[in-house]
């Protein structure tokens, strides 16, 4: 069974993977103000209802970024505009659940800020990517000079944000941006595939580190501090405790099934 459909975003249940489709393929899913707040809502239903999310758009485009066409000197719908792209950045970086972009075709702009807000990326050998902002005179948004520094670092950054170059497919794995390449026609399968893999993990571990990944705190003593509060709050899970069980009875763990059947645990030093 799938999440409610709507005409701008396809939803579709792979198992505990949910798949989110950009479907504007007429305008190669460009974002106007309703796919936003479609989007948003998709993203925090996922994050309730499965335990990996594959975001990806409808053949041949990712996403080119926002629709042009619909942008307007209007500053209240400017600044609703530019509320939802906020929200569903600080719901992707800081939800619970883990996303896996499949980008075919490219990521263009606000595109390009979706795939780095994912944890991980899967490409096809034709994608090209690019901050696309400056060609028609704005900045960059959707927290992309937050995310993107986080996959290819500064300097790229710069020269992508100031220049509005492109990025080959090849050049975008060698940099970061990209963590796999595929063939053209299997970049939904093999995200999948990740997504899949994310699944099967421990929810709470991967919760946890996604959490602090995306702190403002990123210094040691930040980082530690947080870690020592994640590590303390998952010894009494039931993932825990199925994980350590599972070690000693040398099987894979099941994940899953602990979390549907909570056991208490003793917490170890």
């Amino acid at each position: 069974m799938s999440a409610p459909t709507s005409p701008g975003l396809l939803v579709e249940d792979h198992g505990p993977v949910r798949v989110l489709t950009l479907n504007r393929p007429e305008r190669r899913n460009a974002v106007d103000l309703d796919d936003r707040a479609t989007l948003l809502d998709a993203l925090v239903l996922a994050e309730r209802e499965s335990r990996a999310i594959v975001l990806t758009g409808a053949a041949p485009m990712f996403c080119s970024g926002g629709d042009i066409g619909s942008m307007t000197t209007d500053p209240e719908i400017s600044r609703r505009r530019l509320e939802l792209v906020n929200a569903i950045a600080r719901q992707m970086v800081t939800s619970a659940t883990p996303i896996v972009a499949a980008v075919e075709g490219g990521a263009f702009g606000l595109g390009l800020a979706l795939a780095c807000a994912c944890d991980l990326v899967v490409a096809s050998e034709s994608a090209r990517f690019a901050a696309s902002f400056a060609k028609i005179g704005l900045a960059p948004d959707t927290g992309l000079l937050w995310s993107l520094p986080q996959r290819v670092g500064p300097a790229l950054t710069r020269r992508m944000v100031l220049t509005a170059c492109t990025l080959d497919a090849p050049a975008a794995l060698a940099c970061g941006l990209v963590d796999e390449l595929v063939d053209d026609s299997t970049v939904l399968d093999r995200a999948l595939v990740l997504a899949g893999e994310l699944a099967t993990k421990s929810a709470p571990a991967l919760a946890g580190v996604r959490r602090i990944l995306a702190q403002p705190d990123q210094t040691l003593e930040g980082i530690l501090t947080a870690e020592a509060e994640v590590q303390m709050s998952l010894f009494s899970t039931p993932e825990f405790a199925e994980g350590r069980a599972a070690f000693f009875e040398r099987r894979p763990a099941d994940f899953a099934g602990a979390a549907a059947s909570p056991v208490s645990v003793e917490v170890l030093s």
